[in-house]
């Protein structure tokens, strides 16, 4: 919790909280860093800061999502940060392909942790926004790790369509999320994560799995159900195409 502590602290975070009450009237951030700008460096430390919290999960997203890890599986991982979402795949499933997707400079720490697992041979990189670049297609699993909080609902309906066209029939998204109950106050890690987005997005939200369950619908998958992720305050969210 170290590392994570000293990024929710930095400057490029505290600084847009000095503004909670004009992002309050405004309904998103009033601060003044722009964390959406293509290779802000704020992401490069984000990666490397949130990297040793994010083994566990990632492992138990591995066996929930890939439980036999005996078949060839092809995994796309958007906005892949650090990579180890991605990663866990390919460390447990000798078959496992898996393309990153994140601005340049991000996906530089995730080469390092890919070629630090052993599994360097095993992983690809798509540089570039993940609204921008070409991801191809007939992948097995698209994981959306922490990513679609950053956005308002209809840009997730765009994000969440061109995820839907690359997966092959059958394929699986998988979303990781702060999800809060229907209330919106409980859980209240999941519910107090929306005051985190008010504050340092123009327009994210910690979305319910009704409002998560109806962007996915739209943009064509046939089904999705949430999945507790224990001892995690996260939730997993599988969507079938």
């Amino acid at each position: 919790m170290g590392t994570v502590t000293e990024f929710i602290l930095s400057p490029h975070l505290v600084d847009n909280f000095d503004h909670l009450t004009e992002a309050v009237k405004r309904g998103g951030t009033a601060g003044d860093t722009k964390p959406f700008e293509p290779d802000h460096p704020m992401w490069v430390r984000f990666a490397r800061a949130m990297a040793p919290m994010t083994i566990m999960p990632s492992q138990l997203i591995a066996r929930l999502v890939d439980p036999t890890a005996d078949k060839k599986i092809k995994i796309l991982d958007i906005a892949a940060g650090h990579g180890l979402y991605g990663l866990a795949f390919a460390k447990q499933n000798a078959q496992a392909e898996v393309t990153a997707v994140d601005w340049p400079n991000v996906l530089e720490v995730a080469q390092e942790n890919a070629r630090t697992a052993g599994v360097d041979d095993q992983f690809k990189m798509k540089p570039g926004s993940a609204f921008d670049v070409d991801y191809g297609a007939g992948y097995d699993v698209v994981l959306l790790t922490n990513f679609l909080h950053h956005f308002d609902k209809d840009t997730c309906d765009t994000l969440l369509r061109k995820v839907h066209a690359s997966l092959r029939e059958g394929g699986r998204a998988v979303t990781l999320e702060f999800v809060p109950n229907e209330d919106r106050v409980t859980p209240p890690q999941a519910a107090a994560f929306s005051m985190t987005m008010l504050g340092v997005t123009p327009s994210g939200d910690a979305y319910t799995f009704a409002e998560l369950d109806q962007m996915l619908s739209k943009a064509g998958f046939a089904r999705s159900e949430m999945h507790e992720l224990p001892p995690t305050i996260q939730r997993v969210i599988v969507s079938h195409k």
